[in-house]
């Protein structure tokens, strides 16, 4: 069986009168790619907003590795192993990209935000920097300042961000937004590699990205987990058809 990293029992948000995620199950496991599918307005930012900690939870319970963290805040579910990307790309454009993961590899530890100390003073978050960015397929490129990078070495480099802190579970908010489809390819080619050692989350509108790189999807519908399983048997269910995918269902 695989390993359950991150998992939401009854995990419910209301915003006043309004009941954005109601009564939500959701498991992440080590080596599985979970994506998150739904209309606008189905409550998947609510729900991934609340698994990173962003947003408390009304209700229900979040556990890491069994560890009741439901009260835990974003910065110290990063400091124990939860990464989170976002829609919109969250870099430092003025900085060169191996300044960027060494800022996030120095989150991990004391004092995180020094930013005028001298990198070599810092050979632990320099080596897990250099390590996080080969492995987002980014080697070549530490000198390179982020702001002048394509759009797509752009999100390699916030998910390169994200590995730098070590974190164990990946929640990933619309990575390949904006790509073009040889950027997709890649960013795909990148989450089939990086899923083998960590859980991750994956919300998206690509629709032939998903399929090609889930291993399991939940669909929600107003809030509300509509259905959770394979990406064969989302594709063929008829309640998702209707509510969702619609056509896109049965594309090959």
């Amino acid at each position: 069986m695989s390993e359950v990293l991150l998992a939401a029992e009854g995990m419910t948000r209301r915003f006043g009168g309004l009941l954005a995620n109601r009564d939500v199950n959701i498991q992440l496991e080590r080596g599985v790619l979970h994506a998150l599918l739904g209309p606008n307005g189905a409550g998947k930012s609510t729900c991934i907003n609340m698994l990173s900690g962003d947003l408390p939870p009304s209700e229900g319970t979040i556990r890491y590795k069994g560890e009741d963290i439901t009260a835990l805040t974003s910065y110290q579910r990063s400091k124990i192993g939860i990464g989170r990307s976002y829609q919109r790309t969250n870099i430092f454009p003025k900085f060169t990209v191996l300044e960027n993961c060494r800022l996030a590899a120095q989150s991990r530890k004391p004092r995180p935000w020094s930013l005028l100390t001298n990198a070599l003073r810092m050979p632990e978050a320099v080596e897990r920097a250099r390590a996080a960015i080969a492995e987002a397929g980014l080697s070549g490129r530490e000198d390179r300042v982020a702001g002048t990078m394509s759009h797509g070495e752009q999100r390699q480099l916030e998910i390169a961000m994200v590995l730098a802190t070590d974190a164990e579970v990946l929640l990933l908010d619309e990575p390949l937004a904006g790509m073009g489809s040889e950027e997709s390819a890649q960013m795909v080619t990148l989450l089939n590699r990086l899923k083998a050692t960590r859980a991750i989350l994956l919300v998206e509108h690509d629709m032939d990205a998903v399929f090609a790189v889930a291993d399991r999807i939940t669909v929600m519908v107003n809030g509300q987990v509509l259905e959770s399983g394979s990406p064969e048997q989302i594709r063929n269910s008829p309640d998702v058809q209707a509510a969702y995918l619609g056509h896109e269902a049965e594309h090959e």
